[in-house]
């Protein structure tokens, strides 16, 4: 008799004979790269957590006070002030009674990187096709002296 056929998943027999611990590793540097990333695109994607964020571009302010313009329950508001919090967009302090939320910068530099990134790929694309339109052109028009 076969034994019954398991619900557990394995690696593929790719993965398993051709992926190495430094493929791995490299992986998950990746990923853990991106999830920084990721918290402040999924912070900032939402409507709420924006206005927030640009409230608090005029300085710090406590929940309560974030929270007056917007027709949401301060339980509401908070849970927003706690994702933003967690991207590392805004930052809180508690003294007493009043939480004061404030705008951290810092919180936007993994979008800024991540931009920085593709726009520099996409320029040195740009350059290497306008250096090739430049030659094209120059051997067309009567070839190179």
């Amino acid at each position: 008799a076969q034994p019954a056929p398991s619900n557990e998943r394995r690696p593929s027999r790719y993965l398993r004979d051709h992926l190495t611990v430094g493929d791995l590793e490299a992986i998950l540097k990746r990923v853990l790269e991106y999830s920084g990333l990721d918290l402040a695109l999924r912070a900032i994607a939402d409507p709420t957590q924006r206005a927030l964020l640009e409230r608090l571009g005029d300085g710090p302010c406590s929940v309560t006070r974030l929270a007056e313009p917007f027709d949401l329950t301060l339980a509401a508001i908070t849970q927003h002030v706690r994702v933003l919090e967690h991207s590392g967009l805004v930052r809180t302090e508690k003294v007493g009674r009043v939480r004061t939320v404030h705008f951290d910068p810092s919180g936007l530099e993994p979008i800024s990187a991540w931009i920085h990134s593709r726009r520099s790929t996409v320029e040195h694309q740009l350059d290497r096709l306008g250096t090739l339109l430049a030659d094209e052109a120059r051997t067309a028009g009567g070839g190179e002296r």
